[in-house]
């Protein structure tokens, strides 16, 4: 099951589970939609490619909560 990180790992932006504009990495690395489009779609953590991240509907969340452990260094 996906951790559904917080945060993005380059900007420290909000990524809700709950919400589209998240994108991952096979390695889980999150990154906002922004951050995303300016390293082309690439993990700058492993070089992996980043895609689109799914969604955890609120009602799931309930069951299956997402992570809230921030990976944002700043």
């Amino acid at each position: 099951m996906l951790e559904m990180r917080p945060d993005c790992e380059r900007c420290g932006a909000d990524t809700f589970a709950h919400a589209p504009g998240a994108f991952i990495c096979s390695f889980e690395c999150t990154f906002c939609t922004e951050c995303a489009d300016d390293v082309d779609d690439i993990c700058p953590n492993c070089g992996g490619e980043l895609m689109d991240r799914p969604t955890r509907s609120k009602k799931l969340q309930e069951r299956y909560p997402a992570s809230t452990e921030r990976k944002f260094k700043g």
